[in-house]
């Protein structure tokens, strides 16, 4: 199968795997960057999540620099930023700052969820109510970035004209309408929320208002991927990783066995999270092609970004090699 007709990209939430501490997790997210950019993926994000026992990208500002200054072409960048959480100003500082050391090279993807449990959003003094300013918030953030401040007196250094690119992300309609209304690319969440993906898609195309960033509509499109050898190894992985996201949130910290996650992943609450997995290319290398090639059109999708869940580092290089289908530079780099 030759190439997929639109560009890949990486979604990583630097998994800290079973055994493993943070300092693993994070030297892992340079070796996976590393590899994309070998494969000639485009972009690779951090998503920012908060008291998450499996997830080291909280942080996610230092980690898109730490990643950064570890690779040379691949873009990188925030996907996303919960703009809730944070100061607009502080934001433009941050993705300012990064832009000037690694120009060209910086995204920033934003998000209105907190990324967190409603106790974790009080622990980051920020008031529910935070989300209802998001539209007034990009607005702002844009001013700083574009060196035409809002805040009469208030500038952005670093920042102040860095233009640095931002995207929108949801998983609803509301995203879409935003992200069009101020003419930006939209990133819809389809690998963990798939349900309203067609709609906003079709909202976002329809309503889309041309900007100086953003010319024409452009569509980002989350999706799954495990990929191995054999599609039944493939399918053992998709096990592993949907036993994992059990023990993540529905087991509030309490450790389980298989058999245990097996119960829960069957239940009423563990076929929400299996719903999850909507799109998800599963399989040998020619069937996720063939699945990704055939999940981009029905998404109407620009690019692809893609998450590979699985537990170990091995398996997730492996997935994102055989995705890419660049069987020139794996012998290249052998």
């Amino acid at each position: 199968m030759s190439r997929l007709p639109i560009p890949l990209s990486l979604l990583d939430l630097a998994f800290i795997g079973p055994g493993q501490t943070v300092a693993d997790a994070l030297a892992a997210t340079v070796t996976l960057a590393g590899r994309a950019e070998q494969l000639g993926y485009k972009r690779v994000w951090y998503a920012e999540h908060h008291n998450m026992a499996t997830i080291a990208s909280s942080a996610t500002s230092v980690l898109v620099a730490h990643v950064a200054a570890h690779t040379r072409t691949i873009r990188v960048g925030a996907g996303g930023i919960m703009l809730p959480n944070h100061a607009p100003l502080v934001i433009a500082e941050q993705f300012g700052t990064l832009e000037a050391l690694h120009p060209g090279r910086i995204d920033l993807g934003l998000g209105r969820a907190p990324g967190t449990d409603p106790t974790t959003t009080r622990a980051l003094r920020r008031h529910p109510s935070a989300a209802d300013t998001f539209p007034e918030d990009i607005l702002e953030l844009q001013g700083y970035l574009a060196g035409e401040t809002r805040v009469p007196g208030v500038n952005a250094t670093p920042g102040r004209g860095s233009k640095v690119p931002l995207y929108i992300l949801g998983s609803s309609l509301f995203g879409a309408r935003l992200a069009a209304a101020r003419g930006l690319p939209y990133a819809f969440a389809s690998h963990f929320a798939p349900h309203a993906l067609l709609e906003a898609v079709a909202v976002y195309r329809r309503e889309f208002r041309p900007s100086p960033q953003l010319q024409t509509p452009y569509v980002i499109a989350g999706l799954t991927v495990i990929a191995a050898d054999t599609t039944r190894e493939a399918e053992e992985q998709q096990v592993a990783v949907e036993r994992a996201r059990v023990r993540l949130l529905l087991a509030q910290g309490r450790p389980l066995s298989d058999e245990e996650a097996d119960l829960l992943r069957d239940s009423p609450a563990g076929q929400q999270l299996k719903q999850m997995l909507t799109y998800a290319a599963v399989g040998t290398r020619d069937e996720v092609r063939a699945y990704a090639a055939e999940f981009a059109e029905h998404a109407s999708a620009d690019e692809l970004m893609v998450i590979h869940p699985t537990p170990t580092l091995a398996a997730r290089l492996h997935s994102l090699a055989l995705l890419a289908d660049t069987r020139e530079n794996e012998r290249a780099c052998a």
